[in-house]
């Protein structure tokens, strides 16, 4: 494993800045949640750090260059800049299994589009206090487990499955036919403690502006509403898939 170390200035927060800093990175098999270039120029150092990525399964996206300035922050990114992770991936198989090894029943949160790293790291705590088996998460237009994400779960990033999907209402597809209830959190919805959650089950969560999305709300078996009696119309992401999964988590307690 290459031990050399990174210098203070090319290492911002969540990020990793400059090509040859990305690339010993990769080399040294530091977790890597993603890599954003502005450039599809496939040469040099990066044609390596795509190589690589590619071999790693890790996540590229392309960006504008105003955006890697705007994380660089002055730092020189020569047209890439790679998103600092702090867990592997687990795959959806391997969440249904810790629920199997458990003997319990699957509870699954399906965090569609969650881009603000408290946000996803407050679900991923509550997650771990209720007994959720794992997370689901997409590749695309969502943080990841980045090292802010880690510090906002409090630790219990350390101790909950995460898995980052191409694709929600594929995935969705799948736990239908592994058995599970899918049930999204939306405002059109029945009450949120009107279904039996005792069984395979899945939440989804939306986006903190948008919501759930079309598709992903039509594959839902059902859509659960918190009434809303003050004249904001809307919770906090973090806060509605709180109640969602302390829900779950009464009434399975209740079952017992």
């Amino acid at each position: 494993m290459n031990k050399k170390k990174f210098k203070e200035e090319n290492l911002k927060n969540d990020y990793i800045i400059g090509r040859n800093a990305i690339l010993e990175a990769l080399k040294s098999k530091r977790i890597i949640d993603s890599v954003m270039i502005s450039s599809k120029d496939n040469f040099g150092s990066l044609k390596a750090i795509l190589s690589i990525a590619a071999e790693r399964n890790i996540t590229v996206k392309e960006v504008n260059k105003g955006a890697l300035d705007a994380i660089a922050d002055g730092g020189v990114h020569q047209g890439v800049i790679a998103v600092v992770g702090t867990k592997e991936y687990s795959s959806i198989e391997d969440i249904l299994d810790l629920a199997k090894s458990k003997g319990e029943q699957p509870f699954i949160i399906i965090a569609e589009g969650i881009e603000d790293p408290h946000n996803l790291g407050a679900i991923i705590r509550t997650a771990e206090c209720v007994g959720a088996h794992g997370i689901i998460i997409p590749k695309r237009r969502a943080v990841g487990l980045t090292m802010s994400v880690g510090k906002s779960s409090a630790g219990a990033l350390e101790h909950i499955l995460v898995s980052k999907v191409n694709n929600i209402s594929a995935s969705i597809d799948m736990l239908k036919k592994m058995g599970l209830w899918i049930y999204g959190a939306d405002m059109s919805g029945e009450m949120w403690t009107s279904q039996d959650l005792t069984g395979s089950t899945a939440i989804v969560i939306g986006s903190e502006g948008k919501g759930i999305s079309s598709n992903v709300k039509k594959k839902c078996d059902f859509i659960l509403s918190i009434p809303m009696k003050g004249r904001i119309n809307s919770l906090n992401a973090s806060v509605a898939a709180g109640i969602m999964m302390y829900e779950v988590c009464r009434q399975r307690m209740q079952k017992v």
